[in-house]
């Protein structure tokens, strides 16, 4: 379990990093990082970490399409937790 917290941590770490700097590479008006990228984190378990990039930095939160699938996939992960928590723990 003390490895899942540290992968954990890891992604969500790389998800804030990479995050604040696709905002650094908006303000000095150079190639961003694609949304694809962003995303990815996201979906892989960096959700808490690009989530605090995002209000932190100010990053994305206009962009509508953008904050769409960065929802749905923060509510996919939270069924597959509750169905993996409710399912996984009535058949022990």
């Amino acid at each position: 379990m003390i490895i899942l917290f540290y992968c954990f941590l890891i992604i969500n770490t790389l998800g804030f990093l990479v995050t604040a700097y696709d905002k650094y590479l908006a303000k000095a008006q150079k190639r961003r990082i694609p949304e694809k990228t962003l995303l990815s984190f996201v979906a892989f378990g960096g959700t808490v970490g690009a989530g605090i990039a995002m209000l932190l930095f100010r990053h994305k939160t206009s962009k509508r399409t953008y904050l769409l699938k960065f929802w749905v996939i923060v509510v996919i992960q939270i069924v597959l937790l509750y169905a993996y928590y409710y399912f996984g723990l009535k058949s022990k």
